[in-house]
């Protein structure tokens, strides 16, 4: 028993001498050592940073912003190209629009002048189809009023004839002459 609280004393003794070491990078005795690694490492570092990683990154950055202004450069273009093309639209718009409202114009002034000239020349038509037909109208009623005289007087010369049923003869002479007093007391 008595090896076995040795044993035990002598554990506990190595875990107390553990518990006075110190954690190695607070031990002052490795400060030098750590220190020489630190700038070892940091210098190193600091060189494959400037000399590989840094210079990448700053072509890229260059390379991304070249590549902007660029496309900055092309979108300003096409924005006046298009600006340009837009008006240049605009402006060709604009002329058709005069050029259909001219040609418009032309042909309404056209058809009116057309349609004038074609009902002059109706009305002229109509107003020689007139006097033609008033004077045709003329001759007929004429005609017509030459022979209402001798209609006329065979009427009366029957009407005559069939009041008067006895063989009394009628002169035509004085028919004639009395058709001819009535008509000349209604003109």
């Amino acid at each position: 028993m008595s090896s076995e609280i040795n044993n035990t004393e002598s554990i506990s003794l190595a875990q107390h001498d553990r518990e006075k070491e110190a954690f190695p990078p607070f031990d002052s005795s490795t400060f030098p050592s750590q220190l020489l690694w630190l700038l070892i490492t940091f210098s190193l570092f600091y060189y494959l940073m400037s000399k590989v990683a840094l210079p990448r990154i700053s072509s890229i950055l260059e390379m991304r912003g070249d590549r902007i202004a660029e496309d900055l450069d092309a979108a300003h273009r096409f924005k006046t190209e298009s600006d340009d093309a837009l008006a240049a639209y605009e402006q060709e718009l604009s002329d058709a629009r005069l050029h259909a409202h001219n040609i418009n114009r032309d042909i309404h002034e056209r058809a009116k002048n057309e349609i004038e000239a074609k009902l002059l020349l109706v009305e002229d038509n109509l107003t020689k189809k007139i006097g033609d037909s008033e004077i045709h109208l003329t001759k007929i009623k004429a005609s017509a009023m030459s022979e209402i005289g001798l209609i006329s007087e065979d009427v009366v010369q029957l009407i005559l004839s069939q009041f008067l049923s006895t063989n009394t003869s009628i002169d035509k002479a004085e028919i004639s002459s009395a058709v001819a007093a009535v008509s000349k007391a209604r003109s």
